[in-house]
């Protein structure tokens, strides 16, 4: 039995977990007042603060860092890597602590990881950040020479649904052609071929569904229009695309359980846009079975929204034409990170060495 400590850095607060194996025994997230945070000049300058919440609540739970056999913190704004879970290194720490990709509370999680794991003198990994990149060359061409496509995926949940899919069907993930839809603040749609996601929308920027928050992929005539009406800043712009986009913009809100009771509650225009959103998602996977060739095993539907039957129903009646369609609601982002460590220590997969 392995015994990992799991490290979540969020921007005000930081979930910690304890497993044994796939067991969670202890889970606890520790929340970071403004006035707290807004005392570090840089994301990077927490660190130790973090550190020393993690070590007294662990110490308060009577937890020894000498029960442990690894820590694990999710992965941060690095350089574009492939999937997987990788050893924290001093490449690693030095990409993490610059931000190369971006400033981010993930960022902190390498950092915390090593800096505890070194304490006990046991191993620190990251599984599966954001910055995970394993399109095929030609899912990079945009039709444009000055922009190219960029993989921006819910990577930790999607790999992780897969990996619990194959576990529950008695094989193995790079055995399997998947279709992962996750649906959550952001939606992401990725096509899975043999355990590499080799397509994928930039859930982030602009491409692919709208979602609660985001506005998906615009029609670009219209877009550079009113980028250049003199109405709009550039902070503007890139507030109606991630932040106030999708529901926000039509409904006025984030939240799809608000937007489920005005549609129960006779709404016609709250239905309209949640059947849009699934509709859009519904399209993006069947773009994705083109990308595999229509050799789909299994499609998965994840996050947030997939608790709703209704959206879960929408986009299955669109697409189970394609391949049985799986639903696992939600994330559990611990238990994909501690999953991603157990997978190294237990020897069903090697860690990875970050290059930098």
């Amino acid at each position: 039995m392995y015994t990992i400590l799991a490290i979540n850095p969020g921007s005000t607060s930081t979930k910690i977990a304890i497993f044994e194996d796939e067991t969670p025994i202890y889970e606890k997230t520790l929340r970071h007042s403004t006035d707290e945070i807004c005392t570090f000049e840089k994301i990077i300058d927490q660190t130790d603060f973090r550190k020393q919440i993690i070590t007294d609540t662990l110490k308060e739970a009577n937890i020894s860092l000498g029960s442990l056999d690894a820590v694990v913190g999710r992965g941060g704004l690095v350089k574009p890597i492939s999937g997987g879970t990788y050893s924290v290194n001093e490449a690693l720490l030095k990409d993490s602590k610059e931000g190369v990709l971006g400033q981010h509370a993930s960022n902190l999680g390498a950092v915390l990881a090593k800096q505890i794991a070194d304490d006990a003198n046991i191993p620190s990994f990251i599984v599966d950040p954001v910055v995970v990149d394993e399109l095929q060359e030609v899912a990079r061409i945009s039709g444009h020479r000055l922009l190219e496509r960029r993989s921006i995926v819910h990577a930790l949940n999607q790999k992780a649904v897969s990996y619990r899919y194959a576990k529950e069907n008695n094989t193995s993930y790079d055995k399997l052609n998947l279709i992962v839809a996750h649906l959550g603040g952001g939606v992401s749609v990725g096509a899975h071929q043999k355990g590499r996601i080799i397509d994928v929308n930039n859930a982030l920027d602009g491409e692919g569904p709208f979602s609660p928050e985001r506005s998906g992929g615009l029609p670009v005539g219209g877009l550079a229009k009113l980028c250049f009406s003199g109405e709009y800043t550039y902070e503007e712009v890139k507030k109606m695309i991630t932040g106030r986009g999708g529901y926000v913009s039509y409904l006025g809100t984030n939240d799809g359980i608000e937007v489920a009771k005005r549609i129960e509650a006779g709404d016609k225009e709250a239905k309209l846009i949640q059947d849009a959103l699934c509709y859009q998602t519904a399209k993006e996977i069947g773009a994705c079975a083109t990308v595999l060739k229509g050799k789909v095993d299994a499609i998965i539907l994840t996050g947030g929204l997939v608790y709703s039957e209704d959206i879960g129903d929408y986009i299955e009646a669109h697409v189970g034409f394609i391949a049985p369609v799986i639903r696992y609601p939600g994330e559990d982002e611990m238990e994909a990170l501690a999953a991603g460590a157990l997978r190294v220590m237990r020897g069903e997969e090697k860690a990875k060495d970050y290059e930098g």
